[in-house]
């Protein structure tokens, strides 16, 4: 995989330390794959944590849109949308260094090709990443997300997905919160993963991406109080112990079975909710 393949001839990639391609693409173990700039860094902060500091695990970035169609206030709303991209990436590729990332790769798409079912160059693009990166845990946008470019990625990279030898495709496939929490799933089924004692990366990495911040749309604050969140209401008898916590939805029956119905997967999963809040409820009423 080189830029020169990829279909956008926007996207670029950029390797934090420097290494040839062939070998960043092949020690990535842990796969983010987001629509927009700042996707990653909020919804896999827990790959990037798994993979800081190890010898042995690499995690690699994807955002698929370019940054262009984001809001602007602040020092940022003069900006054309085009100087908008080029200080979207720059924030992208600054948060890649900041969280030691082994491949940072932006595509670069309008969120009008995102959202197309019938554009595949994005699909096409991911099976070309996937194949280059081979890794073990891929993290992306959940299909309950109720931003419309998420689901347009979640929907491309599944396809890439399916379109890959079983054999080639990641252990694991997590869709994770980002415009809509997981809260409502039930604990059985959720994916919790712990990101406690990190607070001064996750700050670092949040608040590099000051287009979106300094208007006054706090992200930074919202997804660290979000995991806050989900490591408090989480058990009510006990004591805490976590600080930090995000929530996933295995999605990897997804890739394990390609005649296993997305939508049928997702109302599925909102009926088993449903079913135990009327439960808990029926004595009662």
């Amino acid at each position: 995989m080189s830029s020169d393949l990829l279909s956008n001839t926007a996207a670029q990639i950029f390797i934090p330390d420097n290494r040839p391609l062939p070998e960043a693409a092949s020690r990535v173990t842990h796969l983010g794959v987001g629509a927009h700039h700042d996707d990653l860094e909020f919804m896999a902060f827990h790959g990037i944590v798994q993979c800081m500091n190890s010898s042995d695990r690499w995690f690699g970035g994807v955002t698929c849109s370019d940054g262009k169609g984001s809001s602007r206030s602040g020092v940022f709303a003069q900006m054309t949308p085009e100087e908008l991209g080029k200080a979207r990436a720059s924030e992208q590729n600054k948060a890649a260094e900041i969280g030691h990332f082994g491949l940072m790769v932006q595509l670069g798409y309008p969120s009008s090709s995102v959202t197309d079912p019938a554009d595949t160059r994005l699909r096409e693009d991911l099976i070309r990443i996937l194949k280059a990166t081979q890794p073990e845990v891929v993290y992306t946008h959940n299909p309950a997300d109720k931003h419309k470019t998420h689901l347009g990625v979640f929907a491309s990279l599944l396809n890439a997905l399916r379109a890959l030898p079983l054999a080639e495709r990641p252990k694991q496939l997590i869709g994770c919160e980002v415009w809509r929490d997981l809260d409502w799933m039930l604990d059985s089924e959720k994916v919790r993963m712990d990101v406690s004692g990190h607070d001064d990366l996750a700050h670092r990495l949040n608040t590099v991406f000051a287009s979106q911040i300094v208007g006054g749309k706090r992200y930074d604050l919202a997804v660290t109080g979000r995991r806050s969140a989900n490591a408090t209401f989480y058990e009510p008898r006990e004591g805490d112990e976590s600080t930090q916590v995000l929530v996933g939805m295995d999605l990897t029956p997804l890739i394990l079975d390609d005649t296993l119905s997305v939508l049928e997967f997702t109302r599925q999963a909102i009926r088993r909710f449903e079913e135990s809040v009327c439960t808990a409820l029926n004595p009662y009423f």
